[in-house]
């Protein structure tokens, strides 16, 4: 294959998993289409704001033409290890948001989510609301009952709390995680678990998060991969898949796309798709993807009505670093 095929046979793959975002054809081999980017904008109501710090969003869901979204929230500078999640809903697909408030504080003191909860994401399940989130508690052992955020005691968890409607009150179902770090330390995510991604796929809720192992200490952040548990019940139990199922997947953000799923690793900053969910690394066409959304959470209507979206994702909501803060944004995928 010649240098100028390849270039557009890869175009054309990319389009293919964003056909809402302005395909004109479809099928790998068409050559009639233009390269796909990602666009932002700017927005309002959660965006930049001096003195606080917003990120890691949630998938946006849709409920009765509302939109929301989810996010770590803290005032002042610190990272998601200090913050707690919040809400805010749109009427306009997402330009300009209402924050609605604090949908899930911390827990109780020796609680494992004392000290913040952070990246959360949502799903619909039995007409209720399910909230899974990011918790840690102080770091082990320290009397003044500071958090360090060192690379080997400071372990997270996955917390799941339900609500009647989107924005809350929540409510946490157990006092225990629900998906919990792995006891052996040379397994992928025995330091943490976090990133929740969900799906409801063959008659399964799909928990897809980030792992990342206490074998790597102050290397871990950039050895992170993605991992997936299964459970019949939204509330669990969840079983973990025995091995990770990718690399270099920091914020893991996943949809269902043509019967399997899609993903986009962030690390490798790679378009990456599994046709069982599982399997990401049978497929030798990962796509390289430029300017890539920082955290991002998409628009996934199916996470409302658990039923399959297969047609790609058009917009969601992404983290811009502004310094020592951090704000939320818009992304679009379109073609040139």
């Amino acid at each position: 294959m010649t240098e100028s095929k390849t270039v557009l046979f890869l175009c054309a793959f990319i389009l293919s998993i964003f056909t809402r975002c302005g395909q004109k054809s479809t099928g790998e081999n068409s050559t009639n289409i233009a390269p796909i980017h990602f666009n932002y904008t700017n927005i309002t109501g959660i965006g930049h704001e001096p003195g606080c710090t917003r990120r890691d969003p949630s998938d946006v869901i849709l409920v009765e033409n509302t939109y929301y979204v989810y996010y770590t929230k803290v005032y002042g500078t610190s990272p998601g290890y200090w913050g707690t999640v919040w809400c805010a809903s749109s009427r306009d697909k997402g330009y300009s948001w209402n924050e609605e408030g604090e949908v899930l504080g911390k827990g109780d003191h020796g609680a494992f989510d004392s000290q913040a909860t952070f990246t959360p994401n949502i799903i619909r399940a039995n007409n209720k609301y399910y909230l899974f989130y990011t918790g840690v508690k102080p770091t082990p052992d320290r009397i003044d009952g500071k958090f360090e955020n060192n690379s080997t005691t400071d372990i997270t968890a996955i917390g799941l709390a339900m609500a009647e409607s989107p924005i809350g009150p929540f409510t946490r179902i157990y006092k225990n995680p629900v998906l919990e770090v792995s006891g052996q330390k040379e397994n992928f995510d025995s330091y943490r678990v976090d990133d929740s991604s969900l799906l409801f796929r063959d008659d399964k809720y799909w928990l897809y998060y980030k792992g990342r192992s206490r074998k790597h200490g102050t290397e871990g952040p950039s050895q992170t991969q993605m991992g997936v548990a299964f459970s019949k019940n939204i509330e669990g139990p969840y079983t973990k898949y025995s091995t990770p199922i990718l690399p270099e997947s920091h914020e893991v953000l996943i949809w269902p796309y043509k019967g399997g799923v899609m993903t986009l690793a962030s690390k490798s900053s790679t378009l990456e798709f599994a046709p069982d969910g599982i399997d990401f690394l049978s497929d030798k066409k990962a796509i390289k993807v430029t300017d890539r959304p920082n955290a991002p959470g998409a628009l996934r209507p199916e996470l409302t009505q658990l039923s399959p979206n297969e047609n790609g994702i058009r917009w969601g909501i992404s983290m811009v670093h502004n310094g020592d803060e951090a704000y939320l944004i818009r992304f679009d995928c379109k073609t040139e």
